[in-house]
């Protein structure tokens, strides 16, 4: 998987390839989601290249947490899916397969 997004009011997780395998990548991106006013922790995962924020939605916005990432080149949302087209998308794969095997 390339490019995800997906947010709950207060958490959200990103993934993306620049992070993946990429301890120094990791780092930064760390340190700039953690000076955000209102993002509460960063948790990175360079395995997955994964990245999980927990923030309070009263002070910061998802928009203002991704745009960081996006003006220093971390993130491409035109690259980006969504939890929902994640799940259609296998769904449509597992559905494939079972049909295969009918």
């Amino acid at each position: 998987m390339g490019y995800y997004m997906h947010d709950f009011p207060g958490r959200l997780r990103i993934k993306t390839p620049v992070m993946k395998n990429d301890k120094e990548a990791a780092c930064a991106v760390e340190a700039l989601l953690l000076a955000v006013a209102g993002v509460g922790s960063v948790a990175v995962n360079t395995t997955t290249g994964s990245c999980l924020v927990n923030y309070d939605p009263k002070e910061a916005k998802c928009d203002d947490i991704i745009s960081v990432l996006i003006r220093t080149g971390y993130f491409d949302p035109s690259k980006a899916i969504t939890n929902d087209q994640y799940i259609q998308e296998m769904s449509a794969k597992f559905l494939s397969l079972v049909a295969a095997f009918i």
